[in-house]
């Protein structure tokens, strides 16, 4: 879960990252942005979990991350980004916020457990709010359809996914299938077996076997992998 909601983050591979709150979800989003070439500062109030991430971070600290003379002192306010990953104390989680707005925070992420929770935390100062549990939820729905092998979502619904060609694409060009204009998503480009990845161009033929590399409204791309031409643009 970590490794996929990472994938969020757009960080600067030089950018110096705090993430509060080392429970399942900060911890494994912490270990995936050390992966990726962060310094990553990792702080909870549990002796034990700072045990376990000691070795595996650039700092892991024992801290009351709402004691704002704490978090100065632990050097926070000179991080790029925050995120606050707290997910069993909501009171921990605001007041958590509050201290990162008061020290500067430029881009302050926080793990919301409801939409109120992300609401608040909007008006407080979040720049981001994330919903892991709702979001997991929705993406393994897509998934287990079998009609999207992956894919990411944007938050205005627009969508990047993996499929396998479908049926009415086959043995035909990109010109020749009006993909775009039948079905509103654009091939980005196509994965054939044992061979390189390639750039989409109208002139490229697909094939029975092809992964295709899609984008456009999530609905539509659903649509199109599914072979229903309701996703046609009006």
């Amino acid at each position: 879960m970590g490794r996929i909601f990472s994938e969020q983050f757009a960080f600067s591979a030089s950018d110096s990252i705090v993430v509060i709150g080392m429970g399942r979800f900060g911890g494994a989003v912490a270990q995936s942005l050390m992966r990726l070439g962060h310094d990553v500062m990792g702080i909870d109030r549990k002796e034990e979990l700072v045990q376990f991430w000691g070795d595996r971070l650039t700092h892991a600290v024992q801290a009351d991350s709402t004691n704002e003379s704490t978090m100065l002192q632990l050097g926070v306010a000179d991080f790029s980004h925050a995120i606050v990953a707290i997910g069993s104390d909501l009171a921990a989680s605001l007041m958590t916020l509050m201290v990162l707005t008061e020290l500067g925070i430029k881009d302050i992420w926080v793990k919301a457990m409801s939409p109120e929770h992300g609401q608040i935390a909007q008006r407080i100062g979040a720049h981001h709010v994330i919903f892991p549990e709702a979001d997991m939820g929705e993406r393994v729905a897509h998934l287990i359809t079998g009609r999207l092998m992956d894919f990411i979502e944007f938050e205005d619904g627009f969508a990047i996914a993996k499929i396998n060609a479908p049926a009415d694409t086959h043995d035909q060009t990109l010109a020749e299938a009006h993909v775009r204009s039948r079905h509103g998503v654009t091939v980005v480009g196509v994965k054939r077996l044992n061979e390189d990845f390639q750039h989409a161009l109208p002139e490229t033929r697909i094939l029975p076997a092809d992964v295709l590399i899609v984008s456009g409204p999530t609905r539509k791309i659903e649509l199109f992998a599914s072979g229903t031409r309701r996703a046609k643009q009006r």
